[in-house]
């Protein structure tokens, strides 16, 4: 979801481009709401494909369950779940997927807390100015922003070590790890006016040194400008996904979709620059296929809070597009977008999504905010096809400010871990012939901006 500094902006574009462009548009409501099997009654009941179940559901608790205490981002270690928030982070033990147990709760709130771990340290983006980097910070005096380092060696008893302040904030972060130091990209837009922390000569993205064995001298170490040719202050990243066994990263720019060679992580080099102004608006996230041979670009059309995935938005719009590399370059084979038609009160579009680590087909799991979880195949890049879903009714109670969903949803050894804005932790099973597989393939940690080859 895109920070305040951008959400008046894109409301506004949302509008005009919808308008331009419905009369053209597939309805895409010819599978609305059908073909599933409910659990559960009334307007928030789940609905699932006969494929798919829901194993279990944690929801929030205190002290992260205040109003605007959203869950965001997830990762993953050992047998432990990691799930940002806004109002801190959540530690959860996951060796028994039908029963999560709740190991610890860190309050650290701000905006939006996406979260990784590497070894015994988690870091936490924080995409709004606060008075300072500690947790009791406020936000009465805006003068800090940036990346949050905390120890977790003992899960139980996460500890703050060190912070990082960088321009504009961050709004989500890339790890890519060599040896004993763990460069950080940050990811965030920018730049303002007469703000602190958030000038109109930010750079699209920084680079943070963090030596793993001393995480309190981490440091901005470089500010590659990957855009020599576009004015500063006119955007940001908002997602880097970086391949290190390929020396690849793709960056999902707002406007831009962006090839990256990353062979020095502190000098990434642009290999392609791409833009499809006709049906991407906001470039949200990148996701390589498993050889590395394709990416998967989404549009979060409307910045997550519009209903996007109803029949008057273009299916291209708030959808995924999928590139071929041939020969290096990126060449766009066709568009994916969830089927089922949403009401006008869900909000819905593209967001966080992982690969289904099936061997030789080209699968992923993908979350829809109110559109739920989504399974679906891009083996054939021109033909992408759904084959399982997961998904709620509209949010019962969501007043003035009805964002709710599934932020974030990873295949993590056996299963789908979907993170709800207001519903907590939901753990997802998927049983069928092409993602069986998936199943036999285990992983010691996992962070989605980071892929590992399986």
């Amino acid at each position: 979801m895109i920070s305040a500094r951008v959400r008046g902006a894109v409301v506004c574009a949302l509008a005009l481009l919808v308008s331009a462009c419905a009369s053209g548009s597939d309805p895409g409501g010819s599978a609305a709401r059908s073909g599933g099997t409910s659990q559960g009654s009334g307007d928030n009941a789940v609905m699932t494909s006969s494929n798919v179940r829901l194993v279990a559901n944690v929801p929030r608790s205190a002290p992260l369950n205040n109003e605007m205490d959203w869950n965001t981002d997830l990762a993953f270690q050992g047998d432990y779940a990691f799930v940002g928030n806004f109002g801190g982070f959540s530690v959860y033990d996951i060796s028994d997927p039908a029963r999560p147990r709740t190991v610890s709760q860190v309050a650290c709130p701000a905006q939006q807390n996406d979260v990784s771990v590497y070894g015994d340290l988690l870091i936490l983006s924080v995409d709004e100015p606060r008075s300072d980097a500690g947790c009791g910070s406020d936000e009465d005096t805006r003068a800090w922003e940036g990346l949050r380092i905390f120890d977790i060696s003992d899960k139980a008893r996460p500890t703050y070590v060190s912070s990082v302040a960088t321009e504009c904030g961050s709004h989500t972060h890339t790890m890519v790890p060599q040896g004993e130091t763990l460069y950080v990209y940050v990811s965030s837009p920018g730049g303002e006016a007469d703000s602190a922390t958030c000038t109109p000569e930010h750079q699209v993205i920084q680079v943070v040194e963090i030596p793993v064995k001393d995480p309190r001298s981490a440091r901005v170490v470089a500010r590659p400008d990957i855009f020599p040719e576009r004015q500063k202050g006119s955007g940001g990243c908002h997602d880097i996904t970086a391949y290190p066994e390929k020396k690849l990263a793709a960056a999902a720019c707002f406007g831009d979709g962006v090839l990256l060679d990353i062979s020095d992580p502190v000098n990434p080099k642009v290999l392609q620059q791409i833009r499809d102004e006709t049906n991407f608006q906001i470039w949200h996230s990148a996701t390589f296929n498993n050889d590395a041979t394709k990416v998967v670009f989404s549009d979060e059309l409307g910045g997550g809070g519009a209903p996007t995935c109803d029949r008057d938005t273009p299916r291209t719009k708030g959808a995924n597009a999928i590139y071929d590399i041939v020969g290096g370059r990126l060449e766009r084979r066709g568009y994916f977008k969830m089927p089922r038609e949403q009401q006008k009160d869900e909000n819905c579009v593209a967001h966080n999504g992982s690969l289904v680590p099936v061997p030789g087909k080209d699968v992923m799991v993908q979350a829809w905010y109110q559109g739920g979880v989504s399974i679906w195949d891009f083996t054939d890049s021109s033909a992408p096809r759904e084959i399982g879903f997961f998904e709620r009714g509209p949010y019962p109670d969501g007043g003035d400010d009805p964002v709710a969903g599934s932020w974030s949803a990873y295949y993590y050894n056996g299963y789908i871990y979907s993170s709800d804005i207001r519903e907590g932790l939901d753990v997802i099973s998927i049983d069928d012939p092409l993602t069986d597989p998936a199943k036999k393939v285990r992983m010691d940690d996992f962070n989605v901006q980071t892929q590992k080859s399986y």
